[in-house]
């Protein structure tokens, strides 16, 4: 998320007829304000909606009458992960090198551990229950124990890490923004793997996997993304997309990968069903939309975004207007 700049011009990019497109916006959810955002997170268990905002959590109780709290104190929080089996919540703190560990129902911070520097994406390893933190600027990928609150151990990879999932055998798969490549690492060794070349792709960020394909859709900034077979290491396609990506959503359910593009304001919507990945569409959201959460069961998305000023100076970001952070609703339209 470092390398990626909002533009203040939105730009609808349509695929099919208005009566074609496969999401409609379904409305927003107003957020306080605050500096700057990152990934967002549904846990289904709880219908609970987060975004990391500034240096809190927004929170929404979307069970009980969609109502905002803001948890915590970090300092520039990145991702937010639900610890399964409790009220608890995992959070990337990226100025101080921190996790912190948050109880959501209390707003109180149970635990704080150091990390390697600027811990941005992390994830949850089904097999050892660690989280997984990507540290972009440290280059290393560090498991933490979090019911003992402590490291478990260091891999050290490339600085530029950011997305990360976990394919066949347990190997992980990183994108590293800076050297437009995908790390690898053996989780049940710990130790790194061959990288994985993206030709044509500037600024990986996103990724997500299709499982049911073995591959994985890495996103990049310069609006193409790229599919990779997770058996044999080998880029499959490229594909064209918006600008401006963040974050790739896969959905099993309807067979989709979804790709929000905070440049073009558009949310990519790519078909998953086949052998090779189809573009369905292009769904105008909102300028800076570049992240998201999916709920699979009603399939609604849910994109962070504010409306912007131009920036002060050129080249500089634009500035977010007060009172204007939302999380804007998407909601499918047609059933596959």
């Amino acid at each position: 998320m470092r390398n990626i700049l909002l533009a203040v011009a939105s730009i609808g990019l349509v695929a099919a007829a208005p009566s074609a497109q496969p999401y409609a916006n379904a409305g927003s959810i107003a957020l306080p304000d605050g500096a700057g955002w990152d990934y967002s997170t549904f846990d289904p268990v709880h219908d609970r909606l987060f975004v990391t905002h500034g240096d809190a959590v927004a929170m929404v109780d979307l069970a009980h009458g969609n109502s905002v709290h803001m948890i915590g104190s970090i300092h520039h929080g990145h991702a937010v992960v639900p610890i399964a089996g409790t009220d608890d919540i995992a959070v990337t703190s990226g100025h101080d090198a921190t996790v912190r560990l948050i109880n959501v129902v209390s707003g109180k911070q149970l635990a704080s551990i150091a990390v390697p520097a600027d811990p941005d994406a992390a994830i949850i390893d089904p097999a050892s229950g660690y989280l997984l933190t990507m540290n972009a600027d440290a280059g290393k990928v560090t498991e933490v124990d979090l019911k003992n609150a402590k490291i478990v151990k260091e891999i050290p990879l490339e600085s530029g890490l950011e997305y990360a999932v976990i394919g066949p055998h347990r190997t992980l798969f990183v994108n590293n923004e800076d050297r437009n490549e995908i790390e690898t690492v053996n989780l049940a060794t710990g130790k790194p793997g061959t990288p994985i070349a993206l030709p044509g792709c500037e600024g990986p960020t996103g990724m997500a996997l299709d499982a049911a394909h073995d591959r994985v859709i890495s996103s990049c900034a310069n609006g193409v993304a790229e599919v990779v077979d997770v058996m044999t290491h080998k880029v499959e396609q490229a594909v064209p997309i918006g600008t401006g990506p963040d974050a790739v959503l896969v959905d099993p359910v309807r067979r989709l990968a979804l790709i929000p593009c905070g440049k073009s304001g558009t949310l990519e919507v790519l078909d998953l069903g086949g052998a090779k990945v189809r573009k369905l569409a292009s769904v105008s959201t909102e300028v800076g939309a570049r992240t998201g959460a999916l709920d699979l069961r009603s399939g609604m998305i849910y994109l962070p975004t504010a409306k912007f000023n131009p920036p002060s100076e050129q080249g500089k970001r634009p500035q977010a207007i007060a009172g204007s952070f939302h999380f804007l609703i998407l909601k499918p339209q047609h059933a596959r």
